[in-house]
């Protein structure tokens, strides 16, 4: 501990150089002052890394802080990287965007001055706008790389941004490393903060427009909506960028009762109405919920701060308003394309859709009966956007891909999860439920008696600052060192080490797993069908389980009988896993 206090003070110190402004100097001289030394250690233990969402840390003074100097040495050194990869192209160009957060557009604009300020030329969104957009613009404008200023569904306190490369989606290897090691030997007086005006161009609603066109072609059933034009849709976009174009994409599409949650509309980095501004916590959609009742809405709908996540609401059997989790939207979402795809004779034998491997296999079930290709891939979109790339460029077709954590993506002109274009998908299958009788909860038991239930759940432990990391990684430790040989009564029959890239079956047998790197994830998988997923998270200080509990249902009156059943078996899980 001496040792570590000793050399955080040493950074700090560094800290208090004239090339720091005097609010960041006090706030560091106050890290220093104070008796308790755990602020300061926090703060300079390490330096903020790309994770599975990229550059993402709590705002203030230090190393291990979002500030206009972590993101100067961090934008620096992927600049150094552009010019040395693509030191060929006469102009290297970049997008840069931000979302509504506190200091996002201070922090956007230091990235697009030292971008320019190294010779490299910058399109600036002229306000907030959604992270997909952000991946459409570097794709349409033919850019190398880009930036959105986002902590996406993090708490208030959080910023960061999300780095992309030339294929519009986030940064993977060998790019994310090499940007890594170029940050790691920038000092901050080497950072060209002063920008070049004439490199940096404004851009918005021209870009805007083409987006949303694209997301209109989306649309599977324009007629049906056309039909249904009037169905009661609550948006809300918890004080962020959804705001700016989810409305207007439902309009586009045809519908005309949207009602928004108005306190909600109006952007806001302190996120005033909510606890979180995420949609995964159904707190977060309390005020849809409520405007939804008062006007007998169809389907309430919510996207988090950077309008990538989507939450959804429906009436159940008793007509009484539920959450859907992230899981059920992607299955319902990838039904609806599949059924509407056959039914409409555009299949061809080519198409293919992809998920992460803590998400539902429910969906492995959809796919395999439906004779669909389907990839398993590791958590965050990079990765979906990657199997997108290379199974597209085999001349197959992607047609859907959507992660647990209420991420989907219906299209490939953009290469990361997108809440526009699901809010507007979504509002049409909750038309065509409608049309035929049902709501979206009804089509979600179809499915379950269809191709088996599954409940899922997820827990996240948080381990906050150094101590929280090791903890982190004994915890890790422990679970590969003594795998559990049962979980809940049922026998444990295949473990899967993603990063040791081997799985080992209930007789020994021990074959390699086929990925395209390692990852710090255990998967226990039980004789019942039963699915347990670890993995610390790459973006906050968690180490996360993921939980799914297999359950067959033969009717779709048996729904809440199995349900619970399957919630008794979780608990089981959390009990044996001591979390």
């Amino acid at each position: 501990m001496d040792k570590l206090l000793e050399q955080v003070t040493a950074k700090a110190n560094e800290w208090l150089d004239v090339f720091f402004d005097e609010n960041t100097r006090n706030e560091v001289k106050a890290l220093l002052s104070k008796d308790d030394k755990t602020g300061l250690i926090d703060a300079f233990y390490k330096d903020l890394e790309f994770g599975t969402g990229g550059l993402r840390g709590i705002m203030g003074a230090g190393s291990n802080r979002m500030n206009i100097y972590t993101v100067g040495m961090a934008t620096q050194g992927m600049a150094n990287y552009l010019n040395r990869n693509f030191r060929n192209l006469k102009q290297i160009s970049v997008v840069v965007g931000y979302d509504c957060r506190n200091n996002s557009r201070l922090f956007a604009e230091t990235v697009a001055n030292i971008f320019s300020a190294n010779g490299i030329k910058v399109y600036l969104f002229d306000d907030l706008r959604p992270t997909p957009e952000i991946s459409f613009a570097i794709r349409h404008l033919g850019c190398q790389s880009g930036v959105n200023v986002t902590a996406s569904h993090n708490p208030r306190e959080y910023n960061g941004y999300k780095a992309y490369w030339d294929d519009g989606a986030q940064i993977l290897a060998p790019h994310d490393t090499g940007i890594i090691d170029e940050v790691a030997g920038i000092k901050v007086q080497e950072v060209k903060f002063k920008g070049n005006p004439e490199l940096i161009e404004i851009i918005g609603k021209e870009i805007d427009k083409l987006y949303l066109d694209a997301i209109e072609e989306v649309s599977i059933d324009p007629d049906l909506i056309k039909r249904n034009h009037d169905l009661c849709i609550v948006y809300t976009p918890l004080h962020g960028c959804g705001r700016v174009l989810i409305p207007a994409a439902l309009r586009q599409w045809g519908f005309t009762n949207i009602n928004c949650v108005p306190e909600q509309m109006i952007p806001d980095g302190n996120f005033p109405t909510v606890v979180s501004p995420n949609p995964e916590n159904p707190e977060a959609l309390s005020m849809a919920l409520e405007l939804a009742r008062k006007l007998n809405a169809d389907i309430v709908m919510a996207s988090d701060p950077d309008a990538d996540r989507l939450g959804v609401a429906c009436r159940d059997e008793k007509g009484e308003l539920v959450l859907l989790n992230g899981n059920q939207i992607a299955m319902i979402l990838l039904y609806y394309i599949i059924v509407q795809y056959t039914k409409l004779g555009r299949m061809t034998g080519r198409e293919f859709v992809v998920k992460t491997i803590v998400t539902t296999e429910v969906i492995s079930r959809i796919a395999e009966k439906n004779n669909i290709e389907m990839f398993d891939c590791y958590t965050g979109f990079k990765w979906i956007a990657k199997v997108i790339a290379e199974e597209s460029a085999k001349g197959k077709k992607y047609i859907g891909g959507g992660e647990e954590s209420y991420g989907f993506l219906a299209q490939d002109f953009v290469r990361d999860k997108d809440a526009v274009s699901a809010c507007a998908l979504m509002a049409e299958i909750a038309a065509w439920a409608k049309e035929n009788g049902m709501t979206l909860f009804d089509l979600l038991l179809d499915i379950y008696q269809k191709y088996g239930f599954s409940q899922e759940c997820a827990v996240s432990v948080a381990k906050p600052g150094k101590s929280g990391a090791d903890e982190i990684k004994a915890m890790m430790s422990h679970f590969r060192a003594n795998p559990p040989k049962s979980l809940a009564g049922e026998k444990v029959v295949l473990i899967k080490d993603f990063k040791l890239l081997k799985q080992t079956d209930s007789d020994g047998k021990v074959t390699t797993l086929d990925m395209p790197e390692s990852s710090n994830v255990l998967q226990y998988f039980t004789a019942a069908g039963d699915k347990i997923s670890v993995r610390p998270s790459g973006t906050e200080p968690k180490i996360k389980f993921y939980m799914e509990a297999k359950l067959p249902m033969a009717d779709r009156k048996d729904y809440l009988k199995v349900k619970a059943e399957a919630l008794k078996k979780i608990e089981k899980f959390k009990k044996d896993l001591n979390i």
